[in-house]
């Protein structure tokens, strides 16, 4: 099967952008940022649910797909403004094609460090597996996409060898924190895509979260593992050109940038695939030998098991309890 183009939609309003994704039969995603429901009425802005009026405009696409918004949630709101039951009911509401786990991504301006990025693995695997426990209740199981994170390659293996049990043969699989990667290099898109590759088996498919279409090229020798991408980056290009010319960022402008990408993206499609050689595999964490930073390290284990397991909420703050953790663990150590 061809790889897909799926465009990212900022909101499902009837007008210019909608008729145009009508008009394009091309699939579409929506985020659940982009479904919901906000209120100032208390003198400060509060998510009050979800404009689920707004889900019956989707007639005459082609397929919509649904995102957990998990970027936007870490940037913008520090968190997830809902709940896991509130995302899954959305999940319900509609017919979608698939609908994307929650997870945490861990780009570089939301996971600064390798501790908070592994931490935040641990919290989408378990989003993953409450994700899923709901769904089963729903009767949306069957499509329901895995969401897997990581900064290294290797790092995906993590949520793979957590969330394995339960994905089913020749699954489709969502690869989150790829959009602002760069394509080369030991953690770029491709090393990340061709690593995924290598260890999965055949017939299970990736979706990969917002990739840049410059990047179109390198992911053709996979073929038949990329199933399909996303991208809004439409909406930059249509911001941008409406401040070049000094007039508003319109919605049918919005839709025009929209139907010129699209292009863009299917004349990628026709290049001849480039293969992007590969570079040193990223250098290995340092041995830690300080004492306190070991029962820090062992700290943070212990609380991401817990979240795995289910002991703790995946979205629970656990930064004021990890120096506290880790004190005990030192000072056990010094009594052994």
């Amino acid at each position: 099967m061809p790889l897909e183009i799926i465009i990212g939609l900022p909101h499902l309003n009837n007008g210019p952008i909608l008729e145009r994704a009508r008009a394009l039969q091309q699939t579409a995603l929506i985020s659940a940022n982009g479904l919901s429901r906000w209120s100032t009425s208390r003198g400060w802005r509060e998510w009050t649910g979800w404009r689920l009026a707004q889900l019956s405009n989707a007639h005459g696409l082609a397929g919509l797909c649904l995102d957990s918004a998990g970027f936007v949630a870490a940037s913008r709101y520090g968190g997830f403004p809902w709940t896991i039951a509130d995302y899954v009911a959305l999940a319900a509401a509609h017919p979608f094609r698939w609908w994307a786990s929650a997870d945490y991504c861990v780009e570089h301006e939301i996971a600064r460090d390798r501790a908070e990025v592994i931490d935040r693995i641990s919290r989408t695997i378990r989003a993953n597996r409450d994700c899923r426990l709901l769904a089963d209740d729903y009767g949306i199981a069957s499509s329901l996409m895995p969401v897997i994170q990581g900064r290294r390659p290797d790092d995906y293996d993590r949520c793979l060898d957590a969330l394995w049990p339960s994905i089913r043969p020749g699954a489709l699989i969502g690869v989150g924190s790829m959009c602002r990667r760069e394509i080369h290099g030991p953690e770029g898109l491709i090393a990340v895509t061709d690593h995924l590759d290598r260890i999965l088996p055949t017939g299970v498919r990736l979706h990969l979260f917002g990739v840049k279409g410059t990047a179109l090229p390198f992911l053709l020798p996979y073929g038949p593992r990329i199933a399909s991408i996303d991208s809004q980056a439409y909406g930059i290009s249509a911001r941008r050109t409406a401040l070049r010319r000094g007039v508003a960022k319109t919605d049918r402008l919005v839709a025009d940038h929209m139907e010129s990408w699209i292009d863009a993206q299917n004349a990628r499609l026709a290049e001849r695939p480039q293969q992007l050689p590969q570079g040193l595999p990223p250098p290995a964490d340092p041995p830690v030998s300080d004492p306190w930073e070991q029962a820090i390290a062992q700290a943070r284990a212990e609380i991401r098991d817990l979240i795995e397991s289910g002991d703790l909420e995946h979205d629970e703050l656990t930064a004021p309890w990890i120096e506290q953790w880790a004190a005990d663990i030192y000072r056990h150590s010094l009594a052994g």
